[in-house]
Protein backbone atom coordinates (compact mmCIF):
# COMPACT_ATOMS: atom_id res chain seq x y z
CA UNK A 1 0.00 0.00 0.00
CA UNK A 2 1.31 3.08 -1.29
CA UNK A 3 1.10 5.94 0.82
CA UNK A 4 1.73 8.58 -1.50
CA UNK A 5 -1.53 9.04 -2.54
CA UNK A 6 -2.76 12.07 -0.52
CA UNK A 7 -6.48 12.53 -1.35
CA UNK A 8 -9.57 10.42 -3.12
CA UNK A 9 -12.26 12.41 -4.25
CA UNK A 10 -16.13 10.77 -4.34
CA UNK A 11 -18.89 11.84 -6.92
CA UNK A 12 -21.82 10.59 -5.95
CA UNK A 13 -23.53 9.02 -8.85
CA UNK A 14 -27.03 9.37 -7.57
CA UNK A 15 -26.80 13.15 -6.53
CA UNK A 16 -24.09 14.06 -9.55
CA UNK A 17 -26.53 15.76 -12.45
CA UNK A 18 -24.40 17.48 -15.44
CA UNK A 19 -27.84 18.11 -17.22
CA UNK A 20 -30.05 20.05 -14.54
CA UNK A 21 -26.08 21.91 -13.28
CA UNK A 22 -23.68 24.70 -15.23
CA UNK A 23 -21.05 22.70 -14.25
CA UNK A 24 -20.17 24.77 -11.16
CA UNK A 25 -17.39 22.64 -10.27
CA UNK A 26 -15.36 22.76 -13.26
CA UNK A 27 -15.89 26.70 -13.49
CA UNK A 28 -14.88 27.00 -10.02
CA UNK A 29 -12.05 24.53 -9.89
CA UNK A 30 -8.20 26.78 -9.78
CA UNK A 31 -6.35 23.74 -11.55
CA UNK A 32 -8.78 23.82 -14.35
CA UNK A 33 -8.76 27.69 -14.81
CA UNK A 34 -4.91 26.74 -15.39
CA UNK A 35 -5.54 25.00 -18.48
CA UNK A 36 -5.43 21.53 -16.87
CA UNK A 37 -7.98 18.65 -17.07
CA UNK A 38 -8.54 18.06 -13.09
CA UNK A 39 -12.33 18.35 -13.00
CA UNK A 40 -14.05 16.77 -16.68
CA UNK A 41 -17.59 17.38 -17.50
CA UNK A 42 -20.33 17.91 -20.27
CA UNK A 43 -23.97 18.39 -20.01
CA UNK A 44 -24.15 14.99 -22.35
CA UNK A 45 -22.00 13.10 -19.65
CA UNK A 46 -23.79 10.90 -16.63
CA UNK A 47 -21.31 12.23 -14.10
CA UNK A 48 -18.74 14.40 -13.77
CA UNK A 49 -14.75 12.53 -13.46
CA UNK A 50 -11.86 14.26 -10.78
CA UNK A 51 -8.48 13.73 -11.37
CA UNK A 52 -7.26 12.77 -8.44
CA UNK A 53 -3.52 13.13 -8.67
CA UNK A 54 -4.15 16.54 -10.50
CA UNK A 55 -6.91 17.43 -7.31
CA UNK A 56 -5.29 19.78 -4.56
CA UNK A 57 -7.69 19.47 -2.17
CA UNK A 58 -8.98 23.22 -2.23
CA UNK A 59 -12.28 21.86 -1.71
CA UNK A 60 -13.71 24.68 -4.11
CA UNK A 61 -15.59 21.93 -6.21
CA UNK A 62 -17.25 20.51 -2.66
CA UNK A 63 -18.88 24.06 -1.87
CA UNK A 64 -19.83 24.87 -5.71
CA UNK A 65 -22.01 22.25 -6.32
CA UNK A 66 -25.36 22.61 -5.65
CA UNK A 67 -26.47 19.13 -5.36
CA UNK A 68 -23.63 18.00 -2.83
CA UNK A 69 -22.36 15.34 -5.07
CA UNK A 70 -18.58 15.77 -4.22
CA UNK A 71 -16.81 14.98 -1.65
CA UNK A 72 -12.35 15.07 -1.44
CA UNK A 73 -11.42 12.86 1.56
CA UNK A 74 -7.67 13.17 2.48
CA UNK A 75 -5.75 9.99 2.95
CA UNK A 76 -3.17 9.78 5.74
CA UNK A 77 0.19 10.67 4.43
CA UNK A 78 2.33 11.13 7.48
CA UNK A 79 1.95 7.58 9.18
CA UNK A 80 5.05 6.22 7.69
CA UNK A 81 6.82 7.96 10.64
CA UNK A 82 4.56 6.84 13.19
CA UNK A 83 4.85 3.07 11.80
CA UNK A 84 4.41 1.01 15.04
CA UNK A 85 4.72 -2.66 13.63
CA UNK A 86 5.32 -4.48 10.44
CA UNK A 87 5.14 -8.17 10.51
CA UNK A 88 6.96 -8.86 7.16
CA UNK A 89 7.17 -7.45 3.87
CA UNK A 90 3.83 -6.79 1.82
CA UNK A 91 2.10 -7.47 4.66
CA UNK A 92 -0.33 -5.69 7.85
CA UNK A 93 1.07 -2.78 9.39
CA UNK A 94 -0.09 -1.19 12.26
CA UNK A 95 0.06 2.96 12.84
CA UNK A 96 0.09 4.26 16.16
CA UNK A 97 -1.14 2.56 19.44
CA UNK A 98 -3.93 3.25 21.86
CA UNK A 99 -2.32 4.85 25.52
CA UNK A 100 -3.53 2.95 28.39
CA UNK A 101 -4.37 5.21 31.73
CA UNK A 102 -4.32 3.68 35.03
CA UNK A 103 -7.09 3.50 36.65
CA UNK A 104 -9.53 3.81 33.78
CA UNK A 105 -10.86 1.24 31.00
CA UNK A 106 -9.84 1.46 27.44
CA UNK A 107 -12.39 0.52 24.79
CA UNK A 108 -11.03 -0.40 21.35
CA UNK A 109 -13.48 -0.19 18.51
CA UNK A 110 -12.80 -1.18 14.89
CA UNK A 111 -13.31 -3.96 12.02
CA UNK A 112 -11.78 -7.16 12.32
CA UNK A 113 -7.95 -7.31 10.80
CA UNK A 114 -7.15 -3.85 11.63
CA UNK A 115 -4.84 -5.00 14.33
CA UNK A 116 -6.83 -4.49 17.69
CA UNK A 117 -5.19 -8.21 18.84
CA UNK A 118 -1.81 -6.81 17.68
CA UNK A 119 -1.86 -3.93 19.43
CA UNK A 120 -3.22 -5.79 22.85
CA UNK A 121 -0.20 -8.27 21.99
CA UNK A 122 2.18 -5.32 22.12
CA UNK A 123 0.54 -3.58 24.69
CA UNK A 124 0.87 -6.62 27.05
CA UNK A 125 4.73 -6.98 26.26
CA UNK A 126 4.36 -10.29 24.67
CA UNK A 127 5.05 -8.88 20.86
CA UNK A 128 8.22 -6.22 20.53
CA UNK A 129 6.90 -3.22 18.37
CA UNK A 130 9.98 -3.41 15.17
CA UNK A 131 8.43 0.28 14.19
CA UNK A 132 8.25 -1.31 10.77
CA UNK A 133 11.75 -3.05 10.35
CA UNK A 134 10.51 -6.09 10.43
CA UNK A 135 14.21 -6.95 8.63
CA UNK A 136 16.34 -4.60 10.79
CA UNK A 137 14.23 -4.86 14.23
CA UNK A 138 15.49 -1.83 16.66
CA UNK A 139 16.64 -2.53 20.40
CA UNK A 140 14.12 -1.47 23.35
CA UNK A 141 16.11 1.82 23.69
CA UNK A 142 15.63 3.03 20.55
CA UNK A 143 12.03 1.79 20.63
CA UNK A 144 11.78 4.06 24.13
CA UNK A 145 13.34 7.23 22.06
CA UNK A 146 10.90 6.87 19.55
CA UNK A 147 8.11 7.03 22.18
CA UNK A 148 9.70 9.97 23.75
CA UNK A 149 7.30 12.45 25.42
CA UNK A 150 4.23 10.52 25.20
CA UNK A 151 2.53 8.31 27.72
CA UNK A 152 3.57 5.22 26.13
CA UNK A 153 7.32 5.76 27.15
CA UNK A 154 6.47 5.62 30.63
CA UNK A 155 4.08 2.66 29.80
CA UNK A 156 7.16 0.76 28.46
CA UNK A 157 9.67 1.50 30.84
CA UNK A 158 7.33 0.09 33.38
CA UNK A 159 6.75 -3.35 31.25
CA UNK A 160 10.56 -3.89 30.96
CA UNK A 161 11.76 -3.11 34.46
CA UNK A 162 9.11 -6.26 35.40
CA UNK A 163 6.93 -3.74 37.37
CA UNK A 164 3.91 -4.81 35.35
CA UNK A 165 2.07 -8.35 34.92
CA UNK A 166 -0.39 -8.53 32.05
CA UNK A 167 -2.64 -11.15 31.66
CA UNK A 168 -5.27 -11.18 28.14
CA UNK A 169 -8.45 -12.98 28.10
CA UNK A 170 -7.93 -14.30 24.50
CA UNK A 171 -10.40 -13.73 21.80
CA UNK A 172 -10.76 -17.48 20.71
CA UNK A 173 -12.66 -19.16 23.80
CA UNK A 174 -13.60 -21.98 21.14
CA UNK A 175 -9.96 -23.43 21.63
CA UNK A 176 -9.45 -23.09 25.18
CA UNK A 177 -10.33 -26.63 25.75
CA UNK A 178 -7.68 -28.11 23.66
CA UNK A 179 -5.02 -25.91 25.91
CA UNK A 180 -6.62 -26.29 29.23
CA UNK A 181 -7.69 -29.33 31.14
CA UNK A 182 -9.30 -29.78 34.45
CA UNK A 183 -12.92 -29.33 36.64
CA UNK A 184 -13.80 -25.74 36.63
CA UNK A 185 -13.59 -24.85 40.39
CA UNK A 186 -10.36 -26.85 40.78
CA UNK A 187 -8.87 -24.59 38.06
CA UNK A 188 -9.83 -21.38 39.76
CA UNK A 189 -8.70 -21.86 43.04
CA UNK A 190 -5.51 -22.91 41.40
CA UNK A 191 -5.25 -19.84 39.88
CA UNK A 192 -7.03 -17.89 42.80
CA UNK A 193 -4.87 -14.56 43.92
CA UNK A 194 -7.83 -12.44 45.34
CA UNK A 195 -10.05 -12.20 47.89
CA UNK A 196 -13.45 -11.58 45.72
CA UNK A 197 -13.94 -15.42 44.35
CA UNK A 198 -16.96 -16.42 45.70
CA UNK A 199 -18.70 -13.11 44.78
CA UNK A 200 -16.90 -13.23 40.77
CA UNK A 201 -18.44 -16.93 40.66
CA UNK A 202 -21.92 -15.78 41.50
CA UNK A 203 -21.77 -12.65 39.45
CA UNK A 204 -20.62 -14.56 36.20
CA UNK A 205 -23.31 -17.64 37.40
CA UNK A 206 -20.96 -20.14 37.33
CA UNK A 207 -22.06 -21.84 40.59
CA UNK A 208 -23.56 -25.10 38.44
CA UNK A 209 -20.49 -25.73 36.25
CA UNK A 210 -17.60 -25.63 38.68
CA UNK A 211 -17.67 -29.24 39.27
CA UNK A 212 -17.62 -29.99 35.67
CA UNK A 213 -14.82 -30.52 33.10
CA UNK A 214 -13.54 -27.53 30.91
CA UNK A 215 -14.36 -29.78 27.32
CA UNK A 216 -17.68 -30.51 28.40
CA UNK A 217 -18.67 -26.11 28.69
CA UNK A 218 -20.97 -24.78 26.01
CA UNK A 219 -19.58 -21.63 24.58
CA UNK A 220 -21.39 -18.86 26.59
CA UNK A 221 -19.94 -21.68 29.63
CA UNK A 222 -16.10 -21.03 28.51
CA UNK A 223 -16.30 -17.45 27.55
CA UNK A 224 -17.64 -16.66 31.52
CA UNK A 225 -14.69 -18.89 32.78
CA UNK A 226 -11.98 -17.78 30.80
CA UNK A 227 -13.21 -14.16 32.01
CA UNK A 228 -13.37 -15.34 35.89
CA UNK A 229 -9.34 -17.00 35.39
CA UNK A 230 -8.20 -13.55 34.07
CA UNK A 231 -10.08 -11.39 37.05
CA UNK A 232 -8.78 -13.67 39.83
CA UNK A 233 -5.43 -13.43 39.27
CA UNK A 234 -3.87 -10.01 40.57
CA UNK A 235 -2.05 -8.19 37.76
CA UNK A 236 -1.22 -4.60 36.97
CA UNK A 237 -2.50 -4.97 33.23
CA UNK A 238 -6.08 -6.55 32.56
CA UNK A 239 -6.92 -6.94 29.07
CA UNK A 240 -10.03 -8.55 27.40
CA UNK A 241 -10.40 -9.45 23.32
CA UNK A 242 -13.94 -9.57 22.97
CA UNK A 243 -15.57 -10.60 26.64
CA UNK A 244 -19.17 -10.63 25.26
CA UNK A 245 -19.30 -13.02 22.49
CA UNK A 246 -21.56 -16.19 23.43
CA UNK A 247 -23.40 -14.44 26.10
CA UNK A 248 -26.44 -13.38 26.61
CA UNK A 249 -27.72 -9.33 27.76
CA UNK A 250 -27.65 -10.18 31.31
CA UNK A 251 -24.50 -11.77 31.46
CA UNK A 252 -23.20 -9.53 28.88
CA UNK A 253 -23.75 -6.86 31.65
CA UNK A 254 -22.68 -9.06 35.15
CA UNK A 255 -19.15 -9.52 32.90
CA UNK A 256 -18.93 -5.84 32.18
CA UNK A 257 -19.79 -5.11 35.97
CA UNK A 258 -16.81 -7.69 37.24
CA UNK A 259 -14.68 -6.12 34.59
CA UNK A 260 -14.90 -2.73 36.31
CA UNK A 261 -14.40 -3.92 39.38
CA UNK A 262 -11.10 -4.72 38.82
CA UNK A 263 -10.05 -0.71 38.59
CA UNK A 264 -7.63 0.41 40.99
CA UNK A 265 -5.64 3.33 41.17
CA UNK A 266 -2.37 1.43 39.39
CA UNK A 267 -4.12 -0.93 37.34
CA UNK A 268 -5.07 -0.47 33.58
CA UNK A 269 -7.48 -2.42 31.92
CA UNK A 270 -8.26 -2.56 27.97
CA UNK A 271 -11.26 -4.30 26.32
CA UNK A 272 -11.49 -5.13 22.65
CA UNK A 273 -15.43 -5.32 22.12
CA UNK A 274 -17.71 -5.62 18.97
CA UNK A 275 -20.78 -4.70 21.28
CA UNK A 276 -20.97 -1.32 20.71
CA UNK A 277 -23.85 -0.87 23.66
CA UNK A 278 -21.59 -2.58 26.20
CA UNK A 279 -18.45 -1.02 24.87
CA UNK A 280 -19.70 2.31 25.99
CA UNK A 281 -21.35 1.09 29.05
CA UNK A 282 -17.73 -0.40 29.60
CA UNK A 283 -15.45 1.83 28.78
CA UNK A 284 -14.04 5.43 30.35
CA UNK A 285 -12.81 6.45 27.22
CA UNK A 286 -12.26 4.87 23.62
CA UNK A 287 -9.43 4.72 20.61
CA UNK A 288 -11.03 4.10 17.31
CA UNK A 289 -9.25 1.76 14.37
CA UNK A 290 -9.05 2.46 11.13
CA UNK A 291 -7.36 1.66 8.02
CA UNK A 292 -7.70 -1.17 5.59
CA UNK A 293 -8.62 -4.85 6.95
CA UNK A 294 -5.31 -7.08 6.00
CA UNK A 295 -3.40 -3.63 4.68
CA UNK A 296 -2.92 -0.68 7.19
CA UNK A 297 -4.52 -0.26 10.63
CA UNK A 298 -4.37 3.34 12.36
CA UNK A 299 -5.24 4.00 16.18
CA UNK A 300 -6.92 7.61 16.42
CA UNK A 301 -6.14 10.12 19.61
CA UNK A 302 -8.27 8.49 22.69
CA UNK A 303 -11.71 10.40 22.78
CA UNK A 304 -14.97 10.51 25.25
CA UNK A 305 -16.86 7.56 25.08
CA UNK A 306 -19.99 8.81 23.58
CA UNK A 307 -17.62 10.54 20.75
CA UNK A 308 -15.43 7.73 19.70
CA UNK A 309 -18.10 5.37 19.35
CA UNK A 310 -20.08 8.37 16.81
CA UNK A 311 -16.99 8.58 15.07
CA UNK A 312 -16.75 5.47 14.70
CA UNK A 313 -20.46 5.17 13.20
CA UNK A 314 -19.86 8.57 11.63
CA UNK A 315 -16.63 7.28 9.69
CA UNK A 316 -14.94 10.49 9.89
CA UNK A 317 -12.03 11.35 12.33
CA UNK A 318 -12.65 14.88 12.93
CA UNK A 319 -9.06 15.47 14.32
CA UNK A 320 -7.80 13.97 11.06
CA UNK A 321 -10.25 15.74 9.06
CA UNK A 322 -10.54 12.17 7.32
CA UNK A 323 -13.22 9.77 6.01
CA UNK A 324 -12.57 5.78 6.47
CA UNK A 325 -16.00 4.49 5.58
CA UNK A 326 -18.34 6.08 2.47
CA UNK A 327 -21.49 6.07 4.57
CA UNK A 328 -21.97 6.49 8.14
CA UNK A 329 -24.54 4.31 10.02
CA UNK A 330 -27.32 5.63 11.56
CA UNK A 331 -30.48 3.91 13.85
CA UNK A 332 -33.34 5.14 13.42
CA UNK A 333 -36.64 2.95 13.89
CA UNK A 334 -39.32 4.34 12.00
CA UNK A 335 -38.57 2.71 8.15
CA UNK A 336 -41.69 0.64 8.27
CA UNK A 337 -44.09 2.54 9.09
CA UNK A 338 -45.97 2.45 5.82
CA UNK A 339 -45.78 -1.21 5.34
CA UNK A 340 -47.42 -1.45 9.18
CA UNK A 341 -50.32 0.76 7.50
CA UNK A 342 -50.83 -2.28 4.86
CA UNK A 343 -51.82 -4.17 8.13
CA UNK A 344 -55.34 -5.20 6.97
CA UNK A 345 -53.92 -6.44 3.58
CA UNK A 346 -51.96 -8.80 5.31
CA UNK A 347 -51.86 -12.62 5.45
CA UNK A 348 -51.91 -13.63 8.97
CA UNK A 349 -50.22 -16.51 10.58
CA UNK A 350 -50.83 -17.86 13.84
CA UNK A 351 -49.56 -20.50 16.61
CA UNK A 352 -51.16 -22.70 19.19
CA UNK A 353 -50.24 -23.01 23.03
CA UNK A 354 -47.72 -25.47 22.99
CA UNK A 355 -45.35 -27.14 25.69
CA UNK A 356 -41.54 -28.62 24.93
CA UNK A 357 -39.88 -30.94 27.88
CA UNK A 358 -36.26 -31.78 26.78
CA UNK A 359 -34.65 -33.73 29.48
CA UNK A 360 -35.01 -31.55 32.89
CA UNK A 361 -36.22 -29.05 30.69
CA UNK A 362 -39.26 -27.36 29.99
CA UNK A 363 -40.33 -24.68 27.93
CA UNK A 364 -44.03 -23.21 27.34
CA UNK A 365 -45.15 -20.94 24.36
CA UNK A 366 -47.94 -18.89 24.50
CA UNK A 367 -49.76 -18.64 21.31
CA UNK A 368 -49.24 -16.26 18.97
CA UNK A 369 -49.67 -14.35 15.33
CA UNK A 370 -47.09 -13.19 12.82
CA UNK A 371 -47.41 -11.29 9.40
CA UNK A 372 -45.84 -11.26 6.30
CA UNK A 373 -42.86 -8.08 6.04
CA UNK A 374 -42.25 -8.50 9.58
CA UNK A 375 -39.02 -9.46 11.99
CA UNK A 376 -40.24 -11.24 15.47
CA UNK A 377 -36.91 -10.50 17.58
CA UNK A 378 -36.84 -13.57 20.72
CA UNK A 379 -35.37 -11.46 24.10
CA UNK A 380 -34.26 -13.67 26.83
CA UNK A 381 -31.49 -15.05 28.54
CA UNK A 382 -29.38 -18.33 28.04
CA UNK A 383 -30.98 -21.70 28.73
CA UNK A 384 -34.78 -20.23 28.54
CA UNK A 385 -35.47 -22.03 25.21
CA UNK A 386 -35.03 -19.27 22.32
CA UNK A 387 -33.47 -21.93 20.22
CA UNK A 388 -35.88 -25.05 21.05
CA UNK A 389 -38.58 -22.47 19.69
CA UNK A 390 -36.97 -21.20 16.87
CA UNK A 391 -36.66 -25.83 16.29
CA UNK A 392 -40.01 -26.00 16.27
CA UNK A 393 -41.46 -23.51 14.12
CA UNK A 394 -38.72 -25.25 11.65
CA UNK A 395 -40.88 -28.74 11.99
CA UNK A 396 -37.20 -30.44 13.41
CA UNK A 397 -38.99 -30.88 16.94
CA UNK A 398 -42.76 -32.12 17.64
CA UNK A 399 -44.39 -30.29 20.92
CA UNK A 400 -45.56 -32.33 23.23
CA UNK A 401 -49.37 -33.09 23.09
CA UNK A 402 -52.12 -32.75 19.87
CA UNK A 403 -51.05 -28.89 19.18
CA UNK A 404 -48.87 -28.48 16.63
CA UNK A 405 -47.05 -25.39 14.46
CA UNK A 406 -48.79 -25.05 10.91
CA UNK A 407 -46.95 -26.70 8.64
CA UNK A 408 -44.78 -23.73 6.54
CA UNK A 409 -41.58 -23.68 4.70
CA UNK A 410 -39.04 -22.49 6.38
CA UNK A 411 -35.19 -21.58 5.94
CA UNK A 412 -33.20 -22.28 9.32
CA UNK A 413 -29.51 -20.75 10.40
CA UNK A 414 -28.12 -22.41 13.14
CA UNK A 415 -26.72 -20.78 16.02
CA UNK A 416 -23.81 -23.19 15.58
CA UNK A 417 -22.36 -23.35 11.98
CA UNK A 418 -19.76 -26.36 11.09
CA UNK A 419 -18.72 -26.66 7.61
CA UNK A 420 -18.98 -30.15 6.07
CA UNK A 421 -19.07 -28.54 2.54
CA UNK A 422 -15.82 -29.44 0.86
CA UNK A 423 -15.71 -27.03 -2.14
CA UNK A 424 -15.29 -23.07 -2.51
CA UNK A 425 -18.25 -20.77 -1.18
CA UNK A 426 -19.13 -20.28 -5.21
CA UNK A 427 -19.63 -23.84 -5.41
CA UNK A 428 -21.87 -24.44 -2.41
CA UNK A 429 -23.58 -21.26 -3.25
CA UNK A 430 -24.42 -22.76 -6.68
CA UNK A 431 -25.21 -26.29 -5.52
CA UNK A 432 -27.70 -24.55 -2.93
CA UNK A 433 -28.97 -21.42 -3.89
CA UNK A 434 -28.42 -21.20 -7.59
CA UNK A 435 -31.71 -19.27 -8.26
CA UNK A 436 -31.16 -16.68 -6.08
CA UNK A 437 -27.00 -16.27 -6.05
CA UNK A 438 -27.78 -15.41 -9.75
CA UNK A 439 -30.54 -13.07 -8.96
CA UNK A 440 -29.38 -9.57 -9.91
CA UNK A 441 -32.15 -7.94 -7.22
CA UNK A 442 -30.47 -10.76 -4.52
CA UNK A 443 -27.13 -10.18 -5.54
CA UNK A 444 -27.48 -5.88 -5.12
CA UNK A 445 -29.62 -6.48 -1.63
CA UNK A 446 -28.02 -9.36 -0.15
CA UNK A 447 -24.71 -10.52 -2.11
CA UNK A 448 -22.55 -7.45 -2.29
CA UNK A 449 -23.36 -5.48 0.83
CA UNK A 450 -22.01 -8.78 3.07
CA UNK A 451 -18.96 -8.59 0.85
CA UNK A 452 -19.44 -12.21 -0.44
CA UNK A 453 -17.42 -11.34 -3.72
CA UNK A 454 -13.91 -11.46 -1.89
CA UNK A 455 -14.87 -14.86 -0.09
CA UNK A 456 -16.41 -16.62 -3.63
CA UNK A 457 -12.90 -18.31 -4.33
CA UNK A 458 -11.92 -19.26 -1.11
CA UNK A 459 -12.38 -22.90 0.33
CA UNK A 460 -15.06 -23.23 2.70
CA UNK A 461 -13.31 -25.35 5.37
CA UNK A 462 -10.72 -22.53 5.99
CA UNK A 463 -13.44 -19.78 6.36
CA UNK A 464 -12.94 -17.52 9.69
CA UNK A 465 -15.73 -17.25 11.97
CA UNK A 466 -16.83 -13.76 10.89
CA UNK A 467 -16.70 -15.24 6.80
CA UNK A 468 -18.65 -19.05 7.49
CA UNK A 469 -21.28 -16.06 9.34
CA UNK A 470 -21.58 -14.29 6.53
CA UNK A 471 -22.24 -17.33 3.77
CA UNK A 472 -24.79 -18.78 6.28
CA UNK A 473 -27.20 -15.80 6.42
CA UNK A 474 -26.78 -15.80 2.54
CA UNK A 475 -27.29 -19.13 2.38
CA UNK A 476 -30.46 -18.97 4.55
CA UNK A 477 -31.67 -15.76 2.94
CA UNK A 478 -31.60 -17.18 -0.29
CA UNK A 479 -33.89 -20.37 0.76
CA UNK A 480 -36.86 -19.87 -1.04
CA UNK A 481 -39.45 -20.06 2.48
CA UNK A 482 -42.23 -18.41 4.27
CA UNK A 483 -40.17 -18.29 7.64
CA UNK A 484 -37.04 -17.67 8.53
CA UNK A 485 -35.79 -18.26 11.24
CA UNK A 486 -32.23 -16.99 12.26
CA UNK A 487 -29.86 -17.74 15.40
CA UNK A 488 -27.52 -15.60 16.55
CA UNK A 489 -26.38 -13.72 13.59
CA UNK A 490 -23.95 -11.33 15.10
CA UNK A 491 -21.44 -13.97 16.43
CA UNK A 492 -18.65 -13.60 14.88
CA UNK A 493 -18.97 -10.57 13.16
CA UNK A 494 -17.35 -6.98 14.37
CA UNK A 495 -19.33 -3.97 14.89
CA UNK A 496 -19.95 -2.58 10.95
CA UNK A 497 -20.48 -6.09 9.63
CA UNK A 498 -23.44 -6.61 12.15
CA UNK A 499 -25.11 -3.26 11.56
CA UNK A 500 -24.29 -4.32 7.31
CA UNK A 501 -25.89 -7.72 8.29
CA UNK A 502 -29.10 -6.25 10.01
CA UNK A 503 -29.61 -3.99 7.04
CA UNK A 504 -29.44 -6.32 4.57
CA UNK A 505 -31.98 -8.98 6.54
CA UNK A 506 -34.46 -5.95 7.15
CA UNK A 507 -34.38 -4.99 3.73
CA UNK A 508 -34.78 -8.70 2.45
CA UNK A 509 -37.34 -9.40 4.87
CA UNK A 510 -39.33 -6.26 4.17
CA UNK A 511 -39.51 -6.31 0.11
CA UNK A 512 -39.67 -10.49 -0.28
CA UNK A 513 -43.00 -9.82 1.94
CA UNK A 514 -41.98 -12.79 4.86
CA UNK A 515 -41.79 -12.95 8.48
CA UNK A 516 -38.32 -13.56 10.04
CA UNK A 517 -37.99 -15.08 13.65
CA UNK A 518 -34.18 -14.15 14.94
CA UNK A 519 -32.81 -14.44 17.77
CA UNK A 520 -30.04 -12.25 18.83
CA UNK A 521 -28.06 -10.62 22.01
CA UNK A 522 -26.56 -7.59 20.40
CA UNK A 523 -28.86 -4.74 21.43
CA UNK A 524 -27.83 -2.44 19.09
CA UNK A 525 -28.51 -5.02 16.32
CA UNK A 526 -32.02 -6.60 18.18
CA UNK A 527 -33.64 -2.58 18.17
CA UNK A 528 -32.83 -2.31 14.84
CA UNK A 529 -34.31 -5.60 13.38
CA UNK A 530 -37.27 -5.61 15.59
CA UNK A 531 -40.97 -4.82 14.78
CA UNK A 532 -42.14 -6.86 17.69
CA UNK A 533 -40.43 -8.88 19.99
CA UNK A 534 -40.96 -12.30 22.03
CA UNK A 535 -40.05 -11.87 25.52
CA UNK A 536 -38.88 -15.18 27.96
CA UNK A 537 -39.91 -15.26 31.65
CA UNK A 538 -38.53 -18.27 33.74
CA UNK A 539 -35.63 -19.77 35.20
CA UNK A 540 -33.10 -21.08 32.73
CA UNK A 541 -32.30 -24.67 32.07
CA UNK A 542 -35.33 -25.72 34.08
CA UNK A 543 -38.67 -24.01 33.42
CA UNK A 544 -39.11 -21.21 30.91
CA UNK A 545 -42.10 -19.33 29.00
CA UNK A 546 -42.02 -17.66 25.46
CA UNK A 547 -44.90 -15.07 25.69
CA UNK A 548 -47.09 -13.76 22.69
CA UNK A 549 -45.25 -11.55 20.69
CA UNK A 550 -45.55 -7.58 21.54
CA UNK A 551 -44.96 -4.27 20.53
CA UNK A 552 -41.18 -3.44 20.61
CA UNK A 553 -41.49 -0.48 23.16
CA UNK A 554 -43.46 -3.05 25.69
CA UNK A 555 -41.38 -5.79 25.00
CA UNK A 556 -38.27 -4.03 25.34
CA UNK A 557 -39.52 -2.29 28.77
CA UNK A 558 -40.78 -5.95 30.02
CA UNK A 559 -37.33 -7.40 28.82
CA UNK A 560 -35.15 -4.37 30.90
CA UNK A 561 -37.39 -3.91 33.72
CA UNK A 562 -36.36 -7.62 34.61
CA UNK A 563 -32.72 -6.98 33.91
CA UNK A 564 -33.28 -3.88 36.23
CA UNK A 565 -31.21 -1.47 33.39
CA UNK A 566 -32.66 1.60 31.20
CA UNK A 567 -31.85 2.81 27.44
CA UNK A 568 -31.38 6.05 26.41
CA UNK A 569 -30.90 6.84 22.51
CA UNK A 570 -28.37 9.38 21.28
CA UNK A 571 -29.39 12.47 20.03
CA UNK A 572 -26.66 11.95 16.69
CA UNK A 573 -27.51 8.90 15.07
CA UNK A 574 -30.11 7.13 17.81
CA UNK A 575 -28.32 3.55 18.84
CA UNK A 576 -29.26 3.16 22.30
CA UNK A 577 -27.00 3.72 24.98
CA UNK A 578 -27.24 1.96 28.08
CA UNK A 579 -27.54 4.28 31.55
CA UNK A 580 -25.02 3.87 33.88
CA UNK A 581 -26.42 2.17 37.07
CA UNK A 582 -27.94 4.52 39.80
CA UNK A 583 -27.08 7.34 37.39
CA UNK A 584 -29.68 10.34 37.71
CA UNK A 585 -30.92 9.15 34.12
CA UNK A 586 -31.44 5.85 35.53
CA UNK A 587 -33.11 6.38 38.16
CA UNK A 588 -35.37 8.96 36.73
CA UNK A 589 -36.62 6.45 33.98
CA UNK A 590 -36.93 3.48 36.66
CA UNK A 591 -39.21 5.60 38.56
CA UNK A 592 -41.14 6.87 35.44
CA UNK A 593 -41.34 2.87 34.04
CA UNK A 594 -39.20 3.78 30.73
CA UNK A 595 -36.87 1.36 30.62
CA UNK A 596 -36.72 1.80 26.84
CA UNK A 597 -37.03 4.74 24.30
CA UNK A 598 -38.38 4.54 20.68
CA UNK A 599 -37.38 8.10 19.72
CA UNK A 600 -36.36 10.55 22.13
Amino acid sequence: MSDKLTRIAIVNVDRCKPKKCRQECKRGCPVNRMGKLCIEVTPTDKIAFISEPLCIGCGICVKKCPFEAIMIINLPTNLEKETTHRYSANSFKLHRLPVPRPGQVLGLVGTNGIGKSTALKILSGKLKPNLGRFDDAPDWQEILKHFRGSELQNYFTKILEDNLKAIIKPQWVDAMPKSVSGEVGTLLNSRSERQNQEQLITMLDLQDVLTRQVGQLSGGELQRFAIAATCIQRADIYMFDEPSSYLDVKQRLNAARVIRSLLGPSCYVIVVEHDLSVLDYLSDFICVLYGRPSVYGVVTLPYSVREGINVFLDGVIPTENLRFRDESLTFRLVETAEERDLGERKRMYSYPDMSKKLGDFTLHVKAGDFNDSEIIVMLGQNGTGKTTFIRLLAGLIKADGDEQVPELSVSYKPQKIAPQFKGTVRMLLLKKIKGMFMHPQFQTDVIKPLRLEDLLDLDVQNLSGGELQRVAIVLALGRPAEIYLIDEPSAYLDSEQRIVAAKVIKRFILHAKKTAFIVEHDFIMATYLADRVVVYDGQPSVEATANSPQSLLSGMNRFLSSLEITFRRDPTNFRPRINKLDSMKDKEQKYAGNYFFLED
